[in-house]
């Protein structure tokens, strides 16, 4: 019998975190049960550690028979559903390549602080290019850079960082919206890959809830 998922994600508007595990199963074509909290709400937190022990979201439930194992950062259950689903292919096969998809991973992972608070998540919205600081600027010069180099080596294998879609593409995924919320400029490739993204049908279904949640 297959292990079953539940996936615990924030506020669609503007979880960024729980965008890159959610994208990640549903380009693997993963089925999984869906729990959504309300962020920025008094309760949060109180419905947040129902079920994570870290506080935070997202996390991952795998019921796997009696057991019940609890998984929680964004990378540790992308690395995870890797693990246990090799033929999704979520990282990329040659081991060279694979190695860099890992890099650019950690780098958005644990990096890009400013870029984060300055042009915050808000998913399918439209704001004014906010004053870019020279942190702001370097931070974004560096994600091009990351994106150019990658689609050059690997791109045209089919259009994603490393060929096929991968981890690397979940994990910049949220960055691609981010760019679209705030108009920022993009060399040519990657505004072709930042719409490639876009037109997900997955990350259109993501962008739909958000909708929805802004109406309700």
């Amino acid at each position: 019998m297959a292990a079953r998922y539940t996936l615990v994600v924030g506020t669609k508007r503007f979880s960024s975190w729980s965008l890159r595990p959610w994208l990640a199963l549903k380009m693997a074509k993963l089925p999984f049960e869906e729990i959504g909290i309300a962020l920025r709400k008094p309760d949060t937190k109180d419905q947040i550690k129902q079920h994570s022990p870290s506080g935070k979201i997202p996390l991952l439930k795998i019921e796997d028979g009696p057991c019940v194992e609890s998984i929680w950062d964004s990378l540790a259950i992308c690395e995870t559903l890797a693990e246990r689903h090799p033929d999704a292919k979520l990282w990329p096969a040659d081991a060279a390549a694979r190695a860099q998809a890992r890099c650019v991973v950690a780098e958005m992972h644990s990096g890009f602080p400013d870029v984060r608070s300055i042009l915050p998540m808000d998913i399918g919205a439209r704001h004014p290019t906010p004053e870019l600081g020279d942190a702001v600027q370097a931070q974004t010069a560096r994600i091009i850079a990351i994106w150019e180099a990658a689609l050059a080596a690997h791109g045209s294998g089919g259009g994603f960082l490393f060929g096929n879609f991968s981890i690397a593409d979940a994990f910049y995924a949220p960055v691609v919206t981010r760019f679209e919320t705030y108009g920022i400029s993009l060399p040519e490739r990657s505004q072709a890959y930042a719409q490639q993204i876009l037109a997900l049908a997955a990350m259109q279904e993501w962008r739909a809830a958000a909708a929805a949640e802004r109406a309700s």
